[in-house]
């Protein structure tokens, strides 16, 4: 089993066990086992009980379901409560303002169970009979219903191990000359909803039979000459084309898209009397391109344009006249300013933490445990800081070659005022604001709690500023416009969070900030010593968003950082 199921099991039985109102400690263990198996570095599948043990986070009683769970695909608890907890109510817990608790009360007193049976409650009127259930909750709960029709996208990072495994099965093959996963997920988009496989080869039968002995396959969906079809053990569709050496690079071009890019391209080839599909670029018959990527853009007298841009939001034009940004890569970034230890919610040391950043080349980091609203992780209250302050320094005395920033991540109250008085705030060297409580304000009130927070000259960054989380939770409403322009004016930056079910700010948040010359922050959010690994997708977000280096301040040296600091 890969991590990810191993992780996504865990994750079940938490779910299920606070559905069935079970204590509140016990399902804080599940999720912080299911989070410290898809962090870990290695295959957990690979590791004996001992082993697993040792992992933050998991302990013996959780590492001996985890063997049961590798070696027979469940364990006696995950069997009980899969048989007492109907699947459907699982899946109102991904719809805003249905938490376990209102979930379970709405089993009890409606009978409850499913999607179904809900619209029903809310189409006769009876959800309002319920204590707590009003008219805006009630429309919320419609509007999730509605946008929730089709399957749910997998989050590219769970994607992105299955087709990293794939890709390596394929490449065993000498009848493989080349082999990339094309579609939205080599666009980095932050969901994906199938895998489209892309293989050079001569041998195409060979291919075929190769591509079908993968281990995670479900089904056979569809196998013929050049094009395979199945269904992975995960639900994903993953569709794969062979293509002749000659056409890879038209291809590539073709499947990695996106369609609206694609018929962009083609109306450029026609002007010029070419043709351009996914074999070549032609002029009466004959290929003038076709083997690679850039000879295709360079005949239609465009430069290579990185597939991260290809969504036809102008990155045709500007490749036309030379206009291309230089993408921010994860090298560029000389810090995070966003991590957590087991002072709060973390499952790492300081000391641990500062020695996983400085391994993945980072010349510092910020250290922001939650702030003292968030009681249920143990947050910090001014008293709490300056005993956490000592064990920095202590830190910093034992771990030399990184530098650890003293910060907090501060809750932004329900008016927009700060978790913690300015004189706590000012003794700080980073201050992150970001909202945890009450995501369902109104617009006007959630834009005026966020500039209210911005305007406070302690505040360096907002965190997570959506709040949404992917498949899972709405981002919260409030005019971005206004958020941005009070940014622009205080100087505050936004954080593009690189947790894979966040990836907050959105890609085309990124762009109108960047436009409005508004700073950005790529920041892990880590918990775990192996989170400083998650700033890559945070990286691909701030891609798609056409972001340069020059645009997220933790690009700059630390004096640099300091500098520009609104409160010295």
């Amino acid at each position: 089993m890969q991590n990810e199921e191993i992780a996504r099991v865990l994750e079940q039985v938490a779910d299920m066990l606070e559905v069935r109102g079970e204590n509140f400690f016990r399902v804080r263990a599940y999720r912080n086992a299911a989070r410290a198996v898809r962090d870990h570095p290695v295959s957990v599948a690979q590791l004996g009980r001992k082993a697993l043990q040792e992992i933050p986070g998991v302990g013996a009683d959780l590492a001996e379901k985890i063997v049961s769970l590798i070696a027979t695909g469940d364990f006696p608890l995950y069997r009980e409560l899969v048989a007492q907890v109907p699947a459907g109510l699982l899946e109102l817990l991904t719809l805003p303002g249905l938490g376990p608790k209102r979930v379970k009360l709405l089993a009890e007193r409606l009978g409850i169970c499913d999607r179904a049976s809900l619209r029903m409650a809310i189409e006769s009127g009876q959800l309002r009979t319920v204590r707590g259930f009003g008219a805006k909750i009630e429309q919320r709960v419609l509007e999730a219903l509605a946008r929730r029709q089709g399957p749910a996208r997998m989050l590219y990072r769970e994607a992105a191990v299955l087709a990293h495994a794939l890709i390596a099965h394929l490449r065993e093959s000498d009848a493989v000359i080349e082999a990339e996963i094309a579609g939205s997920f080599r666009r980095k988009r932050d969901t994906v909803g199938d895998l489209d496989v892309l293989v050079a080869s001569t041998d195409p039968e060979r291919v075929a039979k190769r591509f079908l002995t993968f281990g995670e396959i479900a089904r056979t969906l569809g196998s013929g000459e050049t094009k395979s079809s199945v269904m992975l053990k995960s639900g994903l569709q993953v569709d794969m084309r062979v293509v002749p050496p000659s056409s890879w690079g038209a291809a590539l071009v073709y499947f990695t898209g996106s369609k609206a890019h694609c018929v962009h391209l083609r109306r450029i080839a026609q002007a010029r009397e070419l043709m351009l599909n996914e074999y070549g670029l032609f002029r009466e018959g004959r290929a003038i391109a076709g083997e690679d990527e850039e000879g295709v853009y360079r005949a239609l007298s465009l430069t290579y344009i990185p597939p991260e841009l290809r969504e036809d939001r102008g990155e045709i034009e500007a490749a036309a006249d030379g206009r291309l940004p230089r993408l921010i890569e994860r090298r560029d970034l000389r810090g995070d300013l966003h991590s957590h230890s087991t002072w709060t919610d973390g499952r790492s040391s300081i000391e641990e933490m500062a020695w996983a950043a400085k391994r993945a080349g980072l010349e510092y980091f910020a250290l922001t445990d939650h702030s003292q609203r968030l009681a249920m992780v143990n947050g910090l209250n001014p008293e709490r800081l300056r005993e956490q302050r000592r064990e920095i320094e202590k830190a910093r005395a034992a771990v030399s070659g990184i530098q650890i920033l003293h910060g907090i991540e501060v809750d932004i109250l329900d008016d927009g005022s700060l978790d913690l008085p300015d004189n706590a705030l000012g003794e700080l060297d980073w201050v992150v604001a970001s909202v945890h409580s009450k995501l369902s304000q109104p617009e006007p009130e959630m834009t005026n709690r966020l500039t209210k927070a911005i305007r406070n000259p302690h505040v360096d960054v907002i965190g997570h500023p959506g709040g949404r989380l992917i498949n899972e939770r709405e981002a919260i409403n409030f005019d971005l416009a206004e958020v941005i322009r009070v940014a622009r004016e205080e100087g505050c930056a936004l954080e593009v969070n690189s947790q894979p079910d966040r990836l907050d700010l959105t890609d085309t948040a990124c762009m109108t900030a960047r436009l409005a010359g508004v700073k950005l922050v790529v920041s892990s959010d880590s918990h775990h010593t192996s989170g400083f690994g998650l700033l890559e997708f945070g990286i691909n977000q701030a891609r798609r968003g056409w972001v340069q280096a020059a645009d997220v301040v933790n690009t700059q040296p630390l004096e640099d950082l300091r500098a520009r600091r609104r409160v010295a």
